[in-house]
């Protein structure tokens, strides 16, 4: 029995799309942190003592910002799963519903026309 709630399938549907289009672009920017980011030890020079540190805070700032990415398109992905799975049980109870009906959109069937 419906409470009288209403829910518009289509934006559910525009809402899991760009969900997926948000998680492609993580992907990207995860693939990007990953292995486009990577300075070598020896481009912060050797001549001076602070070179290890600079690069050791480059490596902790790249490793920091793979986890954000990582808990990032963590959270996208469930949340579009999720969204998913309410719209395919909200597609489902709208089937139902309808089939109890009878499927008629309220017009006579031709029983009482006679």
């Amino acid at each position: 029995m419906s409470n009288g709630m209403r829910v518009d399938l289509s934006a559910l549907d525009e809402v899991i799309r760009k969900l997926w289009t948000l998680l492609d672009d993580m992907d990207k920017a995860g693939q990007t942190s990953r292995y486009n980011t990577e300075i070598p030890a020896s481009a912060f020079g050797a001549m001076f003592k602070e070179a290890g540190d600079l690069h050791a805070a480059h490596h902790d700032a790249k490793t920091q910002l793979e986890g954000a990415i990582g808990g990032l398109h963590s959270l996208i992905e469930t949340f579009g799963t999720s969204t998913s799975k309410v719209k395919d049980k909200y597609t489902e109870q709208e089937y139902a519903t309808k089939r109890q009906m009878g499927d008629n959109s309220g017009g006579s069937n031709g029983d009482f026309a006679k």
